[in-house]
């Protein structure tokens, strides 16, 4: 049995989501604050037995943020977990036969479990006796609802809908547009109720791993430490006459501590001392000062503590002493062990649920540990920010939380495709790693070149990383795209995927005349094959893309090399002859050849020069020499904003700023008041991009600010 499906419905930051899981390893990946905590939270609140009780204790503070300032009243909150392979064992059946299985042939293979945070029944009544489209009324009846006086949690099972569907929602809550609501609810469609002691919690082995922040503090606190935990666990096997012998010993031990001299001659002055302040009518009737070393077995078991010592050390510490990688490293072994002991109980299913499990745990230990982490009959869920613990993931096993405004989506990436599909995927994905998972867009590339200098040219041009983006380069070290951008798809990952490749387009005239050589014949023969090739990879790039709105392809005319002096970049390529070239007249030769006006002149030296140092080493060594003055090529730039969705006003007053800071530098005698009062206008929202022009037009004229301007219009 295990977690087949989980739906959330105006729970927290979700409006409604749906995330599917799979036997063994599931993995939860999403940047801070997409709800991964919240995920597990709302999983807690059925499955988790000290948990249930907060299920009954929701507050308006759980209902998702745009339904705020009273707008979720009248809304339900729908926490929905599905159950699948569910074996004919009877104790099994009788469960879930009864209150949550959906029967199919002779025994429950599905079952479905859910909660319900809805209004209590007379305020459903009273919404369903509304008149359609009386929005009046409704607003009147809604108006005086409170979550303590009207509200109520609700269990049900056996449910066999969707309540991520809005038009399943209409039909069980209602139409608060059009003021219709539900009479009467379908059991058959969204689950009979269930009584408390069919609780699924008290049948299943849970245990929840949080995210570890403080562990230190936690191995102190008696309610947190797992160390106490396991030994209380234990605790209840030892037998009673196992602990005879400790108990005398204890017995032995406050008596001798009560014997001491010191405790005695104590004991009497305070004795005395009271008698002499109060005297003997209100002195009390005795007085003794007595050991406490604790006898019972609970008691002195908190008394025990874990002593270690770091690898390759021979010092053993206290946990105060460890790194912190090292003592939450202890922790989560701890916490395991603690789950081996609750599985080894008979139970329906065991489920394992660890938060963020990588702080202070090195690279290695954090692929090691999680290759390992596998027990049998155990489903098991994470969530990470680490793309050391996803890449070791199985990509069928993942899915990707994605924060919107004021709420999340969840996307599965190997929705609708077919193994063969899948197993590209998960190859490319181990190769180049999964940052291109937690990324808000993706720009996916060909070759070193690209790799090294568009992160440089972007950061000195405008001032800013494609970190501070959210846009994750992959170099996919070939032309092979199709493998990795078909995870952006409207059934996978809905963020948006930027391909750059070149359309090696001619740079010279092809055609072979009487008067050339060999050498130029074979030249213009792979000049023309590059073309060709251009042309065939354009146009199955251009089906591939076709209709799907998440994947565009933006192509250099010639190649990245050339296409970079073609935007007026010359002096940063010239800045290399002397460090590719030794024979001066050659260097001469190379400088007034990156001079020329012609492409074919120009663009065979720049590719001579690339091929002669390689074009990765070709790029580190242009990279140098990248400034703020270095032109970012078009088609760059128009594939990094289609990457990045949305760009607030304040980022892109930043990087107008920085060109403004920059051009400064370079002279001070400029004067920017005027466009520097017109940009704080535009910060505030009081004019619009294509206002700042006349005013930049008038001081920096050939600028890049306006390459910004224009595409930010």
């Amino acid at each position: 049995m295990f977690i087949s499906k989980v739906s959330l419905v105006n729970f927290r930051n979700f409006v409604n989501a749906n995330f599917y899981f799979k036997k063994g390893i599931n993995t939860i990946i999403g940047e801070n604050g997409a709800g991964k905590t919240n995920l597990f939270r709302a999983i807690r609140l059925l499955l988790e037995d000290t948990s249930l009780p907060f299920a009954y204790k929701l507050t308006e503070g759980d209902f998702n943020r745009t339904l705020e300032n009273g707008k979720w009243k009248g809304h339900w909150i729908i926490i929905s977990v599905e159950f699948d392979d569910l074996n004919n064992e009877e104790a099994i059946q009788s469960l879930f036969i009864h209150g949550l299985g959906i029967a199919k042939k002779d025994y429950v293979k599905k079952a479905s479990y859910n909660l319900f945070f809805r209004p209590k029944a007379d305020i459903r009544k009273k919404l369903s006796e509304l008149e359609e489209g009386d929005t009046a009324s409704m607003e009147t009846l809604l108006a005086d609802i409170t979550i303590q006086d009207n509200y109520e949690t609700f269990f049900t099972g056996k449910s066999t809908v969707d309540f991520t569907d809005p038009d399943v929602y209409k039909e069980l809550v209602g139409d608060f547009n059009n003021v219709i609501f539900p009479s009467t609810i379908d059991s058959s469609l969204f689950g009979a109720k269930i009584p408390h002691q069919l609780s699924v919690a008290k049948e299943v082995s849970f245990t929840f791993i949080q995210a570890l922040r403080d562990v230190v503090s936690d191995f102190h606190n008696n309610r947190t430490n797992p160390l106490l935990a396991l030994l209380k666990y234990k605790s209840g096997e030892i037998k009673e006459k196992d602990y005879e012998p400790i108990n005398k010993l204890v017995k032995s031990l406050n008596e001798s501590i009560e014997a001491l001299p010191d405790v005695q001659h104590i004991r009497a002055d305070i004795k005395s001392t009271i008698q002499d302040a109060v005297g003997l009518t209100y002195s009390p009737s005795s007085l003794s000062i007595r050991s406490s070393v604790p006898k019972e077995p609970d008691k002195l078991l908190q008394s025990l503590k874990l002593f270690i010592g770091e690898p390759g050390e021979g010092h053993e510490g206290g946990i105060n002493e460890l790194s912190l990688g090292g003592a939450n490293l202890i922790f989560l072994t701890l916490k395991l062990l603690e789950f081996k002991y609750r599985k080894s109980k008979d139970s329906f299913a065991n489920f394992l649920i660890i938060e963020e499990p990588e702080a202070h745990i090195h690279n290695h230990i954090q692929k090691t540990l999680f290759d390992k982490l596998d027990y049998e009959d155990t489903q098991i869920i994470y969530s990470t920010h680490s793309t050391q613990i996803s890449e070791v993931s199985n990509v069928e096993n993942i899915n990707i939380l994605v924060k919107k405004f004021n709420y999340a989506e969840a996307y599965q990436p190997s929705t609708g495709l077919q193994p063969e599909n899948i197993e590209e995927i998960q190859r490319y994905l181990d190769a180049v790693r999964t940052n291109l998972l937690f990324a808000k867009g993706v720009i996916l590339v060909e070759g070193d070149a690209e790799e090294i200098l568009i992160p440089v040219m972007i950061k000195k041009a405008f001032g800013i990383n494609l970190d501070e983006l959210g846009i994750s380069l992959i170099n996919i070290r070939s032309t092979g795209f199709e493998n990795v951008a078909q995870l952006f798809h409207d059934d996978r990952i809905r963020r948006k995927c930027a391909i750059l490749t070149d359309l090696d387009d001619a740079i010279c005239d092809t055609s072979e005349v009487v008067a050339d050589s060999d050498a130029i014949k074979k030249y213009k023969k792979k000049v023309e094959g590059s073309k060709v090739k251009g042309l065939a990879r354009k146009a199955k790039l251009d089906a591939f893309q076709a209709g799907n709105d998440w994947v565009k392809a933006f192509y250099a005319k010639y190649t990245f090399e050339v296409d970079f002096i073609t935007e007026g970049n010359a002096w940063e390529v010239k800045k290399l002859i002397d460090t590719v070239y030794v024979d001066p007249p050659t260097r001469v030769l190379a400088e007034s050849e990156i001079d020329n006006a012609s492409v074919a002149v120009y663009g065979k030296r720049v590719l001579t020069m690339a091929k002669q140092e390689g074009k990765g080493w070709f790029a580190i060594m242009l990279g140098k020499h990248i400034s703020y003055k270095t032109v970012v090529p078009g088609y760059i730039l128009e594939a990094i904003f289609f990457a990045k969705e949305l760009y607030s006003r304040d980022m892109i007053a930043d990087m107008i700023n920085y060109r403004i800071k920059m051009n400064l530098e370079d002279n001070n005698l400029l004067d920017f008041t005027g466009c520097r009062s017109e940009l704080l206008r535009y910060r505030a929202g009081e004019i619009n991009l294509e206002d700042l022009i006349f005013d930049f037009d008038l001081v920096i004229p050939n600028d890049q600010v306006f390459s910004l301007i224009e595409k930010f219009k």
